[in-house]
């Protein structure tokens, strides 16, 4: 399987992504004084906007062009608008909903994290990043996997705080979620102009 392997900091600078969508978090590197002209950047045209638009999300969610052209049929041909259906039907892969339910501090772990079987939805282990979750689906890390540091940090007094997005449901006190409803255009979690994206492949 092809992997996204493009460094995080540089690429979120490239493409104007903050690294805390990512899910990182801190000081980089990326900030300087030095050859300030050089930072400078002439007006995009218009291809170039619409392009920076598609690779964001596919960076953001570590998809590639393949399987994102595919999502982007998919949303066409769904009622409703077609750059919010693309948006919302990825929202919905199940190494985002790990990674939105806080079992995973980026979306790059709770990939890896799915595709080496952590998680069952609706009792059944699930390794395929790509699943698309439904209303009703319960993800729960797997009995097996929750005696590893990865998981037991996520209990008790010192575990980290997480503000799940409103279509899902955390058990507090425990490793497991539920899809309470389908995810909306407002629970995207960084800056995006999709109709930006749904241009670029209408031409």
């Amino acid at each position: 399987m092809a992997k996204n392997m493009q460094p995080i900091v540089k690429r979120c600078k490239a493409l104007g992504v903050s690294p805390a969508a990512m899910g990182y978090t801190g000081k980089t590197k990326s900030d300087t004084i030095r050859n300030p002209k050089g930072q400078m950047r002439r007006k995009q045209s218009e291809y170039a906007m619409q392009l920076n638009e598609k690779q964001k999300v596919k960076f953001v969610y570590g998809i590639l062009e393949k399987q994102f052209h595919m999502y982007y049929e998919k949303a066409a041909k769904a009622p409703g608008i077609t750059g919010e259906n693309l948006l919302t039907t990825i929202e919905r892969r199940l190494d985002n909903v790990v990674y939105r339910l806080g079992f995973a501090m980026t979306r790059r772990e709770a990939r890896q994290a799915v595709t080496h079987g952590h998680f069952t939805v609706n009792g059944k282990r699930v390794n395929i990043p790509s699943f698309l979750v439904s209303v009703g689906d319960v993800i729960e890390v797997c009995e097996k996997s929750r005696s590893s540091v990865m998981f037991k940090r996520l209990l008790g007094e010192d575990a980290p705080i997480v503000i799940a997005p409103q279509w899902l449901d955390r058990e507090k006190d425990a490793l497991k979620g539920t899809v309470t409803k389908m995810p909306v255009r407002e629970d995207i979690d960084f800056p995006v102009e999709e109709h930006l994206i749904v241009e670029l492949y209408s031409k």
